[in-house]
């Protein structure tokens, strides 16, 4: 199944770590790795860490049914819980609300209004009913609780993620820049060298946004939990604000949650999530993310055969504005001068293909933060950035041996690399980046224009 979701089009294989057990992880990153070799192309791991369990506990009988009125206590001392109260796993609740609070547990399903908090009991009135079952979770309306993003299995788990070489880790929960911060210093300290994901999960973390996207190299618009804080109809709006700001300042942005949600139990996607899926794109997302549709529901192939089709088709539909690019921005290096000025000349002339030369994949990135229908190929080395680059919208990685330190001659390479590949043909203009000397990470200064196949005519 694997195998076959690989062949459909997936880039990054996100392992959910609130389940299974450290060598549970490896051996399936390894498995993605392996069955990637084998096809011929690189595919991402992104480590999602769990987070702070805000949750209830379980139940005698599993589940009860709650109607509008009812009184009901959120107990951090009940063991198992009956129709009258229940279980919490995060024990300090009764110190993040009081009176007038008001908690939606299950998604927003259930919503209680908190009347009074008696030592470890919230004394809460229900206000929408429902069915009530086991581990769901809570949320504060408009925020509010204490709980730390990284919880003590988190930083554990961070190990395995070095361990594993993951290419992303996501941070879940997280509230301000300082959380990032901490992250990215137990990765470093684990000797891992994964870009970092922000989940945009909390109310409190909307305010705080520059600071989070400072200190991470990609944001997750994770519009449940997100869509559960600060209210559903304020989530579009918000995605596509952190999309916009995410690509003004060189981060990714994945946007995710109930993309194809019907796909868990329907072969055919719904026309509202088909849209749902090109309005990311067309913002200026970076990936689009299943969830539930791939990890238990019934269709997980078509699932992603259904939004690759989609990316696609919204992909032809994005207008370019050549001049409107960064005209304004100071820029801060020389590398990233020679990617945006790759990408303005394959936006003005006829160009085929864009090749970059990398071996960080910073060159890749940049040139991708910019609107472009001309595809970007990212020629490297180094297998760890060929993995990066997958999540990087509009880039394609390719194996790129440089056997030789002068750049004319890998420039050529380049070019008949593209060429036998299929994605260019004699005749077709493209645009080639590098960097002298050979090898230097952070080091492209060239930029050449060239015909396919002018050199061998020479």
């Amino acid at each position: 199944m694997l195998d076959a979701l690989i062949e459909a089009g997936v880039d990054v294989v996100r392992l959910n770590f609130s389940h299974g057990k450290p060598e549970d992880h490896i051996q399936r990153a390894e498995m993605v790795r392996s069955l990637a070799r084998a096809r011929g192309r690189a595919v991402g791991v992104l480590v999602d860490l769990q987070g702070p369990k805000i949750r209830i506990g379980k139940f005698e009988q599993g589940k009860i049914t709650l109607n509008n009125g009812d009184n009901f206590i959120l107990d951090a001392d009940c063991v198992l819980g009956n129709q009258e109260r229940v279980g919490l796993d995060y024990k300090d609740l009764p110190k993040d609300v009081k009176r007038g609070s008001t908690l939606l547990l299950d998604d927003g399903r259930i919503v209680m209004w908190v009347e009074e908090v008696r030592g470890n009991e919230i004394m809460c009135q229900v206000r929408q009913g429902g069915v009530l079952s086991n581990n769901k979770g809570i949320n504060r309306q408009g925020g509010g609780l204490s709980a730390a993003a990284l919880t003590d299995k988190d930083k554990e788990d961070i190990k395995t993620a070095a361990e594993l070489k993951a290419d992303y880790v996501a941070v879940s929960f997280p509230r301000n820049g300082a959380d990032m911060i901490l992250a990215r210093e137990l990765l470093k300290a684990a000797g891992g060298h994964g870009l970092l994901v922000a989940k945009i999960e909390r109310a409190e973390a909307i305010p705080a946004l520059e600071e989070i996207l400072d200190a991470s190299d990609v944001i997750m618009v994770a519009r449940g939990d997100l869509g559960v804080e600060v209210g559903d109809a304020a989530v579009p709006a918000l995605q596509k604000r952190m999309i916009r700001m995410a690509r003004e300042k060189n981060k990714l942005a994945i946007t995710a949650t109930q993309m194809m949600e019907s796909m868990i139990t329907s072969p055919i996607p719904t026309r509202a999530e088909v849209s749902d899926v090109a309005n990311a794109v067309i913002d200026g997302t970076d990936a689009v993310m299943l969830s539930a549709e791939t990890a238990a529901g019934q269709y997980p192939v078509e699932a992603v055969q259904a939004m690759d089709r989609v990316c696609v088709e919204a992909e032809k539909e994005i207008e370019v504005s050549p001049t409107s690019m960064r005209m304004t921005r100071n820029i801060g290096s020389i590398d990233e001068s020679i990617a945006l000025a790759a990408i303005y000349t394959a936006n003005h002339l006829n160009v085929k293909a864009i090749a970059a030369l990398t071996q960080s994949g910073s060159t890749a990135l940049w040139m991708s933060r910019i609107s472009t229908s001309v595809p970007i190929y990212a020629l490297t080395p180094q297998v760890e950035t060929r993995r990066k680059v997958t999540l990087f919208r509009g880039v394609h990685p390719i194996n790129f041996k440089m056997f030789t330190h002068d750049p004319e001659l890998l420039l050529r390479e380049a070019e008949d690399e593209l060429r036998r590949r299929g994605a260019v043909r004699d005749g077709d203009m493209i645009v080639l980046t590098i960097g002298e000397p050979i090898g230097k990470s952070g080091g492209t200064n060239t930029m050449k224009i060239v015909k396919v196949g002018e050199h061998r005519k020479a």
